[in-house]
C-alpha cells in the first residue's frame, strides 16, 4: 500500500518535470525563431560617403546591435534580475559566416562580380516573396477598404524587409546582450565570490513572446518607431492602370518615400504586368554556339617591341567621394598625350567636381562630362552612365581612340602605359571582358536576372519575378572592361533586335553594368571578339566584403573588394595571365601599397622629396555650405579652432598686454582635412579665420588638432591574459575594412556608438565591458565569450538617447579585474539645425536619457563592485551645464574637447602680425605644403606626367 502510494506521487512528480520541461523547451523555441528573423542593418558603401542611410530597425535589432546579427545568427540573451548583472555576448569573429564554407583567398578569382561566389545558400525571401496571385490588390477602382488592406499589407512587408534576415548557423562567438532572449549564463566563476553582481545569484529568466515583444517596445528609441511608422496612405498623382497584387511591389510602394517614384513603380508594375515591358524572344546573331574565349599570349617585356602603330585609350573615369590626392595620382600615372580621358563625377561630390574641372583646364585631351547622374551600387543608371558616355565619345570627332577603358578612383596601374598599348596594339580587334565562370542558370539566380527591378529615389526596387528572353545565353560578370571601338559603335549605334531588346531588358535589371555588355557581346556578330579577361585583379574577401551592406540602396545582397594593403604586393607581379590595373585602393586606409606600386613602375621619387607618407583628404569645403555638415561636426571643428587660437595666444610669453597672437574667431572654418603620416591618423586640420586683436585685420590660419592617447592598458599583459591589443569606441564602423569611418571619433548626444576591441590569437578567453557615463553612471554591461581565431569584436550597446554630454569611460575586465580602459567623448551641441543652439533644445539634447536610465535594467549594483563612486553632485551638475547656451557652452565645450585632443600647432595662410607663427607652405603638417606625389604638372618630351 504504501509502496504504491509512493509509486504514483514518484509518477505525478515526473509527470510534471516532464510537461516543465517540455513547456520550457517550447517557449525556448519560440523564441530562437522569433530572434532568428532580426537583421541588424548595413556598412558603409565601398570608398565611403560620410552621409549615410540609417535604417529604420526594431528595438530587437538594436538590442542586437551590430552586424553580428545581420546573417541570422540566433540572439541566445538572458534576463538578468532587475536592477542587478550583466549580460554575456559571445561573439563573431569579424568575417566569419557560420553559413557558408570556408573559402581560401586566390590571386585571381573567376567570381568576378558583385554577388557572394556561394550566393545560393543565401535567401533573398526577406526582401520581399516572389509575387502571388492576391485576393486583395490595388486597383484604379479600389475602394478605401481595399486601400486600408494594402497599407496594412505593405506595413508588414515593410517590417519583414526590414528586420528579417535568413536563419543560420551560429558561430563560436556570440554576443548576448541586456534584456532578450534568455540561455544559460554559464558558471558563475567570472563573477565575484562565485556569485552574480552584489551578491545577488545569477538566476536565469524565461520570456514568453508577449514579454520580448514588450522588451521590443520599450527598447525601440521613440524617433524610431515614428521612422518606422506606416505611411498614412499610398498616394499617387494618377490612379494605377493595373491592380498591384504582388508583394514586392507592394513592399516597394510601402517604402518609396516620393509620390513621383511611386507612381513610376506602378506604371512599371503595371506594364510588366501587360507584357508590355520585356521582350519574350531575342535574336541571337552569334554563328558559335556556346561561349567563344580566345586564348591571348601575355610577354612581361612586351613593351621592348613597340608596335609601329600604337592604339589609342579613351579612359572613362568614373569618380565619386572626396579622395581628390588619390585621383591625381592615379590620373599621373595612367597619363599620356596620345590617349583621351573623359570624367565623370557623381552627382553628390561637388567638392571633386570642382578639383576635376580644374584639373582638366590643365590637359587638352582631359573633358568632364557636361551632365552627372548619381549612381548607385547595382543600380540600371550605372549602365546609362556608360552607354551615355559611349554616345559621347563617339560623337567626338577629334577623339580618334581604339579601346574605352572604364576606372574608378579606386584602381592602380600595376603595368606601364607602354605595356599596356603594346599588348592592346597587337590584340586591337579583340574585347576584353570577365565572365562569372560558373552555370548560367545559377548565375541567373543568384544576380536576381530573372527579378524585375526598377530604379528611383536612388534605389533599386524588386518589383516581382519575369522570365529571361528566349533565343539567346545570358552571361556576366565583372563590370570593369576593355572593348574596342567597333563593339562599341555597335553596342550604341545598332538598331537590330538583340541591341534593342537588351537595352529594354537591362533597364529593369540588378547590377546591368555586370552583364549587359557580356550578354550582347556573346550573342552578336562580334562573339568571336570575347577574351575572357578584364585585364584585372580585384581584391576580393568574400568573408569580410559580402555582408549585404547595400541593402538600404537596393533590395539585394551584394559584396564589395577590400583595400588591397603592402602584403598583397606579391600579387600584381604574377604573370599567369595579362593583368594591368587593380582595385581597391584607399589612401585613408592604407596609402604605402600606392608607394609600393608607384614606385614599382616609375621609379623611386629624388631623395629629399616631401610628404612622400603624408596623405591628406578633404572632408569639408567652404563651397559645399555648412549644410553639409552634421552638428557634431560643425561643432567640433569650431571647437578645434577656438583650440588653435589658444595656442596661438599662449606662444607669446611675457608681456600680457601684447596682442599680437591672440585672436577672435569670424563665421564658419573655410576646410577640413584628415591629415595622415605612414598610414596613421594624426587629427584634423581645420582653416578658419579669425581677427587679430592687435591690427583689427581678419587672418586666415590653419590649426592641426591631434587626438590624445585613450587607450590604456591597466595591468601588464600576463601568462594568462594577453591578448587584447586595441580597443576603441567609434560610430560608421566599415566591418570591411575593419575601421571606423568616422576618424577620431567625433560623436553626440544622438550618435549609435559602437565599441571596438582587436585581439590577437590565443585561448578563448571571456571578457566584461562597462559604460560608464560623465556621472557615474553605468549605462551598459555585457560579457564577450572571445574564441582563439577571433581578430576584431565590435557591439553597438542599445543605450537609449540622448547619450549625456561629457567624456565617458569603457573598462573591459577578465575575471572581474581591470585589464583595460578608454574614454570617449560625447560633445554637447553649440548648434543645432546649423544654428547656434537655443536653450529649449539644449536642455533637450544634453540632458541625458529619460529617467537617467540608458537600458531597461539598472547596474547601480555594480558601482560597489568596481568602485565607482556615486555623487549626487555629479548630477546636479550635469544638469547646470545641460542648461549652457552661448559663450559658457563653448567654454564647457572646449574643456571636455581639451580632455581628448590638443592643438598641436597652428600655422598662417596669408600674412599675419604674429611673429612666431609660421607660413603654412612651410609646415609639412599643413594641407596647403608641398605633396609632389599629389601634384600635377605639364607633360614631358616622352608625353607623361609620372
Amino acid at each position: 500500500m504504501v509502496g504504491g502510494l509512493c509509486a504514483r506521487r514518484l509518477a505525478r512528480r515526473s509527470r510534471s518535470a516532464l510537461i516543465a520541461a517540455l513547456t520550457v523547451l517550447l517557449v525556448q523555441t519560440l523564441i530562437v525563431w522569433n530572434f532568428s528573423s532580426l537583421d541588424s542593418g548595413e556598412d558603409r558603401e565601398n570608398g565611403g560617403s560620410n552621409v549615410r542611410e540609417k535604417r529604420d530597425r526594431v528595438a530587437g535589432n538594436k538590442a542586437a546591435g551590430s552586424d553580428y546579427f545581420q546573417h541570422g545568427v540566433h540572439q541566445r540573451q538572458h534576463l538578468p534580475p532587475p536592477g542587478r548583472g550583466t549580460s554575456r555576448h559571445i561573439q563573431q569573429p569579424d568575417g566569419y559566416y557560420s553559413h557558408r564554407p570556408k573559402e581560401k583567398n586566390r590571386v585571381d578569382s573567376n567570381n568576378e562580380n558583385s554577388v557572394p561566389k556561394d550566393f545560393e545558400n543565401i535567401d533573398n525571401s526577406n526582401f520581399g516573396a516572389r509575387s502571388q496571385p492576391q485576393r486583395q490588390s490595388v486597383g484604379a477602382t479600389s475602394s478605401k477598404q481595399q486601400r486600408e488592406h494594402l497599407q496594412e499589407k505593405a506595413h508588414a512587408q515593410q517590417q519583414t524587409w526590414r528586420d528579417s534576415s535568413p536563419s543560420l548557423g551560429r558561430s563560436s562567438n556570440e554576443v548576448l546582450p541586456v534584456g532578450h532572449q534568455p540561455l544559460a549564463v554559464g558558471n558563475n566563476a567570472s563573477y565575484p565570490n562565485g556569485q552574480g553582481v552584489a551578491g545577488v545569484s545569477r538566476q536565469q529568466y524565461r520570456t514568453s513572446q508577449a514579454q520580448q515583444a514588450q522588451l521590443q517596445h520599450r527598447h525601440q528609441h521613440p524617433h524610431r518607431r515614428q521612422a518606422t511608422a506606416a505611411p498614412l496612405e499610398v498616394t499617387y498623382d494618377q490612379p494605377p492602370k493595373c491592380e498591384i497584387s504582388g508583394k514586392e511591389a507592394i513592399s516597394a510602394l510601402s517604402r518609396a518615400k516620393s509620390k513621383e517614384c511611386r507612381q513610376q513603380i506602378a506604371e512599371v508594375y503595371c506594364r510588366h504586368k501587360e507584357g508590355q515591358l520585356m521582350p519574350e524572344k531575342v535574336t541571337r546573331y552569334c554563328p558559335l554556339e556556346g561561349k567563344a574565349n580566345v586564348n591571348v599570349q601575355w610577354d612581361e617585356d612586351s613593351a621592348e617591341s613597340f608596335p609601329l602603330k600604337p592604339v589609342r585609350i579613351a579612359f572613362v573615369l568614373v569618380v565619386h567621394g572626396r579622395a581628390s590626392r588619390q585621383f591625381h595620382r592615379l590620373f599621373k600615372a595612367i597619363y599620356h598625350t596620345s590617349h583621351y580621358y573623359y570624367i565623370h563625377v557623381d552627382q553628390r561630390s561637388n567638392y571633386l567636381h570642382r578639383q576635376v574641372h580644374a584639373l582638366a583646364a590643365q590637359y587638352p585631351n582631359v573633358r568632364v562630362t557636361p551632365w552627372r547622374m548619381a549612381t548607385i551600387w547595382g543600380g540600371a543608371s550605372l549602365l546609362t552612365m556608360y552607354l551615355r558616355s559611349m554616345a559621347d565619345l563617339l560623337a567626338m570627332r577629334d577623339w580618334s581612340w581604339d579601346f574605352f577603358i572604364n576606372l574608378s578612383a579606386a584602381d592602380y596601374p600595376i603595368r606601364t602605359n607602354n605595356q599596356l598599348v603594346a599588348f592592346l596594339s597587337k590584340y586591337r580587334d579583340m574585347n576584353f571582358i570577365k565572365s562569372h565562370g560558373r552555370d548560367n542558370a545559377r548565375f541567373i539566380r543568384k544576380q536576381g536576372l530573372d527579378r524585375l527591378f526598377y530604379e528611383c529615389d536612388t534605389h533599386m526596387w524588386r518589383l516581382g519575378d519575369r522570365k529571361i528572353p528566349e533565343g539567346i545565353s545570358v552571361d556576366g560578370g565583372s563590370d570593369w572592361f576593355l572593348l574596342n571601338r567597333m563593339f562599341v559603335e555597335y553596342v550604341i549605334n545598332s538598331k537590330d533586335n538583340l541591341v534593342t531588346n537588351m537595352k529594354r531588358f537591362y533597364a529593369y535589371t540588378l547590377l546591368p553594368a555586370e552583364s549587359f555588355f557580356h550578354t550582347v557581346l556573346e550573342n552578336s556578330a562580334h562573339c568571336e571578339s570575347m577574351v575572357d579577361n578584364n585585364l584585372r585583379i580585384t581584391n576580393w574577401n568574400r568573408k569580410l566584403g559580402c555582408k549585404c551592406q547595400y541593402k538600404h540602396i537596393v533590395d539585394w545582397c551584394g559584396c564589395s573588394p577590400n583595400d588591397f594593403k603592402p602584403a598583397d604586393f606579391h600579387r600584381f607581379q604574377q604573370t599567369v595571365r595579362p593583368t594591368f590595373f587593380a582595385r581597391k585602393f584607399e589612401a585613408s586606409v592604407n596609402q604605402e601599397i600606392v608607394n609600393q606600386l608607384d614606385t614599382y613602375l616609375f621609379g623611386s621619387f629624388p631623395q629629399g622629396t616631401p610628404a612622400l607618407n603624408s596623405y591628406w583628404e578633404n572632408v569639408y569645403d567652404e563651397p559645399d555650405g555648412v549644410a553639409s555638415l552634421s552638428d557634431t561636426q560643425l561643432t567640433y571643428y569650431h571647437s578645434f579652432t577656438r583650440l588653435g587660437l589658444a595656442r596661438a595666444a599662449a606662444s607669446l610669453q611675457g608681456n600680457p598686454k601684447d596682442h599680437s597672437c591672440r585672436y577672435f574667431p569670424m563665421g564658419h572654418p573655410v576646410s577640413v582635412h584628415l591629415y595622415f603620416q605612414s598610414d596613421q591618423f594624426q587629427g584634423y586640420l581645420v582653416k578658419h579665420h579669425a581677427t587679430n586683436l592687435a591690427t583689427s585685420k581678419l587672418e586666415t590660419m590653419e590649426t592641426w588638432v591631434a587626438p590624445k592617447k585613450n587607450f590604456k592598458l591597466t595591468t601588464p599583459p600576463s601568462s594568462t591574459f594577453s591578448r587584447l591589443q586595441f580597443a576603441e569606441i567609434g560610430t560608421e564602423w566599415d566591418a570591411k575594412e575593419r575601421m571606423f569611418r568616422n576618424f577620431g571619433g567625433l560623436m553626440g548626444p544622438m550618435d549609435e556608438t559602437v565599441g571596438m576591441q582587436k585581439w590577437s590569437k590565443g585561448p578563448n578567453i571571456t571578457v566584461t565591458v562597462v559604460w560608464i557615463d560623465p556621472t557615474n553612471v553605468i549605462a551598459a554591461t555585457y560579457d564577450i565569450l572571445i574564441d582563439a581565431s577571433a581578430e576584431f569584436t565590435h557591439y553597438r550597446p542599445p543605450l537609449n538617447q540622448p547619450l549625456r554630454p561629457g567624456v565617458w569611460s569603457v573598462r573591459i575586465l577578465h575575471h572581474w579585474s581591470p585589464v583595460a580602459e578608454m574614454n570617449f567623448l560625447i560633445a554637447p551641441l553649440s548648434h543645432n539645425k546649423h544654428q547656434p543652439i537655443r536653450q529649449e533644445d539644449a536642455l533637450k539634447l544634453h540632458n541625458g536619457p529619460a529617467k537617467n536610465s540608458y537600458m531597461e535594467q539598472s547596474f547601480h549594483g555594480l558601482n560597489p563592485v568596481l568602485n565607482i563612486p556615486v555623487s549626487l553632485g555629479y548630477v546636479e551638475q550635469a544638469k547646470r551645464n545641460a542648461a549652457l547656451t552661448g559663450l559658457e557652452l563653448e567654454h564647457w565645450l572646449d574643456s571636455l574637447v581639451g580632455e581628448l585632443w590638443e592643438a598641436a600647432d597652428v600655422c598662417a595662410v596669408g600674412p599675419t602680425a604674429c611673429p612666431v607663427m609660421q607660413a603654412c607652405s612651410k609646415n609639412p603638417w599643413s594641407s596647403l605644403s608641398p605633396d609632389p606625389k599629389s601634384q600635377l604638372g605639364k607633360p614631358r618630351a616622352d608625353g607623361r606626367i609620372r
